[in-house]
Formats: structure tokens, C-alpha cells, sequence
């Protein structure tokens, strides 16, 4: 017989089927246990470290995610509150142009009032100056009118008649033509 195997010869039966007896069973037995301390083994220096990376990724995945979110959430805030800020600063922007737009208006009121009452102040004056203007042309005319009156009164009666005389003629002469005539 060979070990472990059974030789059939022509007349011989073979009356078990595995070829189980005590050496099989604890051979099975004695792998069973080394497989299960190897199993143990193998789990605590390979699975569990193993494991344990697992563990420890899958929390930095979640404090990740969660930074993420925190993160996420302070840049909503953030940009709610710059489009505030930017809503404000329109809204202040808008204030101050409409501000300068009232002083401008302001202004402009103030220069158009200060700009009539100078136009006001230049006709006064020139009228003032047109009258002055006037009256000396009609006294020049009225000198140049007794000039005139007393060269021809002068040449017509030029020894007959004395000095007094010839003022009352002019005088006369003036009132007849009056004012209005030789200032028109």
C-alpha cells in the first residue's frame, strides 16, 4: 500500500469512499487551525491596519466635505453680503448724484438770479448814461442854438441894438421854440 492511497487488486473492493481515518481528520484539524491563527494573524498585522487607513480617510473625507461645506456656506454669506454692499453702493451713489445734481441746480438758479440782476444793474446804467448822453447833446445843441441865435441876431441888428436887448431876444427866442422842440 502506498501511504495515504489504497491499491485495488482484481478481487478486492474498496469500502471507502474519501479515505477518511483519524491522521486525515487531524491533518484537516491541524490545517483548519493554522488557517484560522493565519486568518487572525493576518487580520490583526494586514486587515486591521488596513482598516484602520480605511477609517482614517474615510474621517478626513468626511471633515473634507464638511470644511467644504463650511466653507461653502461662508462664501454664500459673503457674497450676500457683498451684493448688500454693492446694493447700498448703488443706492448711495445714486444719493450723491442726485445730491449734486440738486447743488448744480441750485447753482445754476443762483448764477441765472445773479446774472439778471447784473443785467438789471448794465441797462440802468446804460440808461442812466443814455439820458446823461442826452441831456449834454441837447445843452450842446441849446449853446450851439444860442451860438447861432446871437451871430445872426449879432449880424442883423449888429449896432442898433445893445447887449440887453439881444439876451431878452434870444430868451424869447428859446421859450417860443421850447424844450421839446430841440430836444427831439
Amino acid at each position: 500500500m502506498v501511504q495515504g492511497m489504497i491499491l485495488l487488486t482484481a478481487g478486492e473492493t474498496y469500502d471507502r469512499m474519501f479515505g477518511l481515518d483519524w491522521q486525515l481528520l487531524a491533518d484537516s484539524s491541524l490545517t483548519l487551525i493554522a488557517v484560522f491563527v493565519l486568518f487572525f494573524c493576518m487580520s490583526y498585522f494586514l486587515f486591521n491596519p488596513a482598516r484602520k487607513m480605511l477609517q482614517d480617510r474615510r474621517l478626513r473625507i468626511q471633515n473634507e466635505l464638511a470644511a467644504a461645506k463650511s466653507d461653502m456656506e461662508q462664501a454664500q454669506a459673503m457674497k450676500a453680503d457683498y451684493e448688500s454692499r454693492l446694493k447700498n453702493i448703488e443706492k448711495e451713489a445714486e444719493g450723491i448724484l442726485s445730491e449734486a445734481r440738486k447743488k448744480a441746480l441750485a447753482n445754476e438758479a443762483q448764477i441765472l438770479a445773479e446774472a439778471r440782476v447784473e443785467a438789471g444793474r448794465i441797462l440802468d446804467r446804460a440808461r442812466t448814461e443814455a439820458a446823461l448822453e442826452k441831456r449834454k447833446a441837447a445843452d450842446d445843441v441849446k449853446r450851439e442854438m444860442v451860438e447861432v441865435a446871437s451871430l445872426l441876431a449879432s449880424k442883423v441888428v449888429s449896432a442898433s441894438i445893445d447887449a440887453t436887448i439881444q439876451d431878452q431876444l434870444i430868451e424869447e427866442t428859446l421859450k417860443e421854440m421850447g424844450e421839446n422842440t430841440w430836444l427831439s
